[in-house]
C-alpha cells in the first residue's frame, strides 16, 4: 500500500477475549506437511487481515509484522503468534496475509518467521505470504532477480505441501506494463509448477487495481488473483454507487477467482460506518466494498488487522513479552467486515 504512514491511535477498549499465549512449540518444530483438499476452497472462503511491519512492509532490511522482533527464537515468534493468531480468529477471520522479503527469508530471521507461520496454519489459518519490495526502491518491479528467485525457493521448499499456505509473487507490480507483469507471473508458475496453482494469488496490473488483464491471460488459469482498491485513490467519491460500480469495473467477469487482499480506511477517528454517509468518502467506500464482497462473492483481507501506528489498522496490540491480545478500534468497521463475510 503507498500511502503515508500515519500516526494518530484510539482506543475503544473491545477487548479480543483475553487471548494470550502461556506457553510455546519447542524450537525444533516444522510444519506438518497438509493433503491438498479435495476441492480447493472457494475465494468467499478467504476472510482475513493483514499483519503488517509497522514500516508499511517496504523494507531493505527483514520485514517485522507489529510484534514480532529479529531477535525472536522460534518459540518466541511463535508464541507471540499464537496469542495475535488468536485475537484474528476472534474478529471472525480465517486467513491472515503476511509480507515476505528476500531479507527476512534469506537471512537469519527466516527460522523465527517461520514460527509465525506456522502458529497461524496451526490454527486453521489460511496464511498468504506476498513479496513486498524495498522501500530504497519502490518502483513497482523485482528488486534483485536472484535474491528473489532465492527467496521463492525457499519459502516454497518450506510450504508448497502444506495445503494452507498460499503465494503471492510480488505485491503492486506497478512498474511493470500489463504485458510485462503477466510475463514474469508466468515464469513463476512455470518455475514453481509444483505448487498447485489454486494457492497462487498473481496481483492484478499497475498497484494490483484491475484484475481483468490477468484473468484473462491463459497462462496464468487457475490461479487465484489479487485485487486492491482504497478510498484514498478517489477522496472526492462519496456515492456507494460510485463505489460500487468502481469495484465491478475493476473485477469484471473475474470474481471467482479474485480476493481483496488490501482494502481499509480510517478505524481510529470514531467513524460510524454503519451509519449514514453523510458526505464522507470513506464511510462511503467501506460500506460499498463490504457489500461488494458480500453480493460478489469475493475473498477479502483487510489492510491492516493489525499494523502499529496505522490509523487503518482494525485493532491495537496490548500487553508485553508472549502475553498479547488485541482490542478492536472501530467496532462499526468490524460489523462491516463481519457484513461482508456473512457472519
Amino acid at each position: 500500500m503507498t500511502r503515508e504512514n500515519h500516526r494518530r491511535t484510539a482506543f475503544l477498549g473491545v477487548l479480543l477475549a483475553g487471548v494470550t499465549a502461556f506457553g510455546a512449540a519447542p524450537a525444533s518444530a516444522a510444519p506438518e506437511a497438509a493433503s491438498r483438499p479435495a476441492s480447493p476452497p472457494p475465494v468467499s472462503d478467504f476472510r482475513g487481515v493483514n499483519w503488517a511491519d509497522p514500516r508499511d512492509n517496504y523494507a531493505d532490511d527483514a520485514v517485522v509484522p507489529s510484534g514480532l522482533s529479529t531477535s525472536d527464537s522460534y518459540a518466541t515468534a511463535y508464541a507471540k503468534s499464537r496469542a495475535i493468531i488468536g485475537g484474528f480468529s476472534e474478529l471472525g477471520a480465517n486467513t491472515v496475509r503476511l509480507p515476505v522479503n528476500p531479507t527476512s527469508v534469506n537471512g537469519p530471521f527466516w527460522k523465527a518467521y517461520r514460527g509465525a507461520i506456522d502458529a497461524a496454519t496451526a490454527r486453521g489459518f489460511k496464511v498468504i505470504l506476498g513479496y513486498w519490495e524495498a522501500d530504497n526502491a519502490k518502483d513497482g518491479k523485482i528488486d534483485h532477480q536472484a535474491a528473489w528467485d532465492q527467496m521463492w525457493a525457499r519459502i516454497t521448499s518450506a510450504y508448497a505441501r502444506n495445503s494452507k499456505v498460499y503465494f503471492e509473487p510480488m505485491n503492486e507490480p506497478f512498474g511493470y506494463t500489463s504485458q510485462e507483469w503477466r510475463d514474469v507471473a508466468a515464469d513463476w508458475l512455470a518455475t514453481h509448477r509444483f505448487v498447485p496453482r489454486d494457492r497462487i494469488l498473481i496481483g492484478g496490473i499497475k498497484y494490483s487495481e484491475d484484475v481483468k488483464p490477468v484473468c484473462a491471460d491463459s497462462r496464468l488459469d487457475g490461479t487465484r488473483i489479487a485485487l486492491h482498491n482504497y478510498g484514498f485513490w478517489h477522496t472526492d467519491w462519496t456515492s456507494v454507487d460510485q463505489w460500487k460500480q468502481d469495484f465491478k469495473e475493476r473485477i469484471g467477469t473475474c470474481a471467482s477467482r479474485t480476493i481483496l487482499d488490501e482494502f481499509g480506511a480510517t478505524m481510529t477517528s470514531g467513524l460510524d460506518y454503519n451509519g449514514p454517509v453523510n458526505g464522507s468518502n470513506e464511510i462511503a467506500y467501506i460500506q460499498a466494498a463490504t457489500d461488494t464482497i458480500r453480493e460478489m462473492g469475493l475473498g477479502s483481507v483487510y489492510w491492516p488487522g493489525l499494523r502499529t501506528g496505522d490509523t487503518y489498522s482494525l485493532t491495537t496490540l496490548q500487553g508485553s513479552g508472549t502475553r498479547l491480545s488485541l482490542t478492536v478500534n472501530n467496532p462499526s468497521g468490524l460489523d462491516r467486515l463481519h457484513w461482508a463475510w456473512k457472519q
